[in-house]
């Protein structure tokens, strides 16, 4: 299982603790040095079906692209391409495994999603 994080996000602090908590072994990846493949990538978007929830819709990357008018008409290839060369651009914590996935923290989530 891999997380990427990034080291100043709470939230992604939060989700480290609970999967120490948790005894769930995982593998953290400095999301802004180290973006999710495309391949991993278009996985997640497999596990969670909806291309907006890959991005980190409250950043100042996607404000300073305006991303919230360009990503409805962008191609779903364009969205992932931009995703994988900006790690700012996703949601963290992203957390990612050969079955499974999901971005953001939730405890009942991350509960559901890994128990």
């Amino acid at each position: 299982m891999k997380i990427y994080t990034y080291s100043k996000c709470s939230t992604c602090r939060k989700g480290t603790k609970w999967l120490k908590e948790q005894n769930i072994a995982f593998e953290e990846i400095p999301i802004r040095e180290t973006p999710p493949s495309m391949d991993e990538l278009r996985q997640m978007l497999g596990y969670i079906g909806d291309l907006k929830k890959l991005f980190n819709t409250s950043g100042q990357d996607y404000r300073a692209l305006g991303m919230k008018d360009k990503l409805p008409t962008m191609s779903t290839d364009e969205a992932l391409e931009l995703l994988a060369s900006n790690g700012n651009l996703i949601k963290r914590p992203f957390l990612i495994d050969t079955d499974k996935g999901t971005t953001g923290f939730k405890e009942d989530v991350w509960e559901d999603l890994l128990k």
